[in-house]
């Protein structure tokens, strides 16, 4: 997953910026970021303080993190299967 080159606070203060009711496209070009990041941002952490981001992202990171351990012992456990029901 690609890691995103704006920080929380970033995202918060940009999405800020847009309440305060400066437009669209302004801030796109401002900040360099496209018309379909911003609003995915919008979507998905309008409404949040800079705190409350950080710990999004940090869930999302632990959640992402999980969920490779998990698909990796799968795995190991389909590979252990296969070996044993060959030996017998």
């Amino acid at each position: 997953m690609k890691r995103s080159k704006f920080n929380p606070t970033q995202v918060a203060k940009i999405l800020k910026e847009f309440d305060q009711g400066k437009d669209v496209d302004s801030i796109t070009r401002e900040h360099g970021v496209s018309k379909a990041t911003f609003y995915k941002w919008r979507q998905r952490y309008g409404g949040m303080e800079a705190s409350e981001l950080k710990k999004v992202k940090q869930l999302e990171e632990e959640n992402a993190k999980l969920k490779r351990m998990y698909a990796d012992l799968a795995l190991q456990l389909d590979i252990a299967k296969h070996i044993i029901e060959k030996k017998l």
